[in-house]
């Protein structure tokens, strides 16, 4: 008999698809995740992330680190405090410590830690694909 064929690839959970790899960090709304790369590497994560409900999504596509202020708060939203907010729009949009397990007003809500860490990791001007 013919060998049989042989199974399709399964990919590493820490090397998750869908991002561009020329991006830094990986935004995947489908999922509810986002990770740290470097030339299309995982360097941290995937973890979980709470990312905009519908009305207020996550702006899609490429956007730029532009901005980070350790100790923010939204006055948009009652002095919300967003911790380690790392912003990669000009219309508010960041990285921030929030509960990952209640959708944002458009941000990307993190644990403490994982915020910690995008904050001290990314840089000005590095790539955020939001996919």
């Amino acid at each position: 008999p013919a060998p049989a064929p042989a199974p399709a690839p399964v990919p590493q959970p820490n090397q998750p698809a869908g991002c561009a790899p020329t991006a830094r960090a990986c935004v995947d709304i489908a999922n509810q995740r986002t990770w740290l790369q470097e030339n299309g590497k995982v360097t941290y994560g995937p973890v979980r992330m709470a990312s905009g409900k519908p009305g207020q999504d996550t702006p899609k596509g490429f956007h730029r680190v532009n901005r980070k202020v350790r100790d923010e708060i939204s006055f948009e939203f009652d002095n919300a405090p967003m911790p380690f907010a790392t912003y990669f729009t000009y219309n508010g949009i960041a990285f921030h410590q929030g509960d990952p397990s209640i959708k944002s007003a458009g941000c990307i809500r993190m644990y403490r830690a994982d915020a910690q860490h995008y904050f001290n990791t990314l840089r000005i001007g590095d790539q955020v694909h939001v996919f």
